[in-house]
């Protein structure tokens, strides 16, 4: 039984092996890629979605631009980590994969009302396309399985001290799934840090002999490289296809249901996720958060996808 499945992503590094790992892995059906503004500019992230597809000659699957920035504020690209175009690292080829003239939301109601089962919506940027469906179609909420995000953390922050950079991009966006009812994973930093892309996984990925794997071990390079000057980490974390891995084996990683809330105002907190392990709040649950991850089983999940495609 596959899991049918709407990707809303940020293309982005880590974006583009949870892209791979969704159309090769044989558990999920991808149905829908929608992309929105986050670690780059709409025009960035929709362009490298289909970069992304053509590199690995994933086709047939529809992809539709959303948001171009969050339900209030401005964007600021993380061009920090992922450079200019979201994407830097490997020269980028001219997509052969074309752009659906929908929007992202019409995108998703398109496929939400298609299905013959309730659909599971994974989102590894800001949670912006998918607040807009839940607030602008509010029947659909009954048709979606669950939703899954990277996001958040339990502890620490990578873009203030307290927020992790897809919540603190549009924490109102968090504030309208989390309220929505639909039941809500949460994959933040605490276990992507676990994902950590060492020179044995960058060699085993190009070792894959495959045009995707030479063009990952490219962007992996250059992913590791800004993190190590932006956070002394040499071995860079490979944080979205997470999402994707837990769909796929369950295995992969352990999970608690817990109480999740996200601050919307602060001088030092904004974006922050409030997870309450210690059930101090006696507040009802409302979010699975993953906790810890195998490995070993998660990047051999990676290399098997790579392996499988062009």
């Amino acid at each position: 039984m596959t899991t049918p499945i709407i990707l809303d992503c940020d293309p982005g590094h880590d974006d583009v092996f949870a892209i791979w790992l969704a159309a090769a892995h044989p558990q999920i059906d991808l149905r829908a890629i929608t992309t929105v503004g986050g670690n780059g500019l709409l025009e960035h992230t929709t362009f490298n979605a289909r970069v992304a597809c053509t590199v690995a000659g994933v086709s047939g699957i529809p992809i539709a631009a959303g948001a171009a920035h969050p339900l209030a504020g401005p964007l600021h690209p993380a061009d920090w980590i992922h450079g200019p175009n979201a994407l830097g690292g490997p020269v980028l080829p001219e997509p052969t994969v074309p752009l659906d003239d929908r929007t992202a939301q019409q995108l998703m109601r398109d496929v939400i009302d298609a299905a013959d089962e309730a659909v599971t919506i994974v989102a590894t940027g800001p949670l912006t396309n998918v607040a807009l469906l839940l607030r602008d179609a509010p029947e659909t909420v009954a048709r979606i399985s669950r939703i899954v995000w990277m996001g958040g953390s339990t502890s620490r922050g990578n873009v203030t001290p307290y927020a992790e950079f897809n919540a603190w991009a549009d924490p109102e966006a968090i504030a309208i799934v989390l309220a929505s009812g639909v039941p809500f994973t949460m994959v933040g930093l605490n276990i992507t840090h676990q994902a950590l892309i060492t020179a044995e996984v960058r060699e085993r990925i190009s070792a894959t002999g495959t045009r995707t794997g030479a063009f990952g071990r490219e962007l992996l390079e250059f992913f590791c490289s800004t993190y190590e000057k932006a956070e002394g980490m040499p071995d860079g974390p490979l944080h979205d296809p997470i999402t994707i891995a837990m769909l796929a084996d369950p295995a992969v990683a352990t999970t608690v249901l817990t109480r999740l809330d996200v601050e919307l105002s602060g001088t030092e907190t904004r974006g922050a996720t409030s997870v309450d392990l210690l059930e101090r709040l006696d507040r009802p649950h409302n979010a699975t958060v993953a906790l810890d991850l195998d490995v070993p089983r998660f990047w051999a999940l990676i290399e098997d996808a790579v392996r499988a495609l062009a």
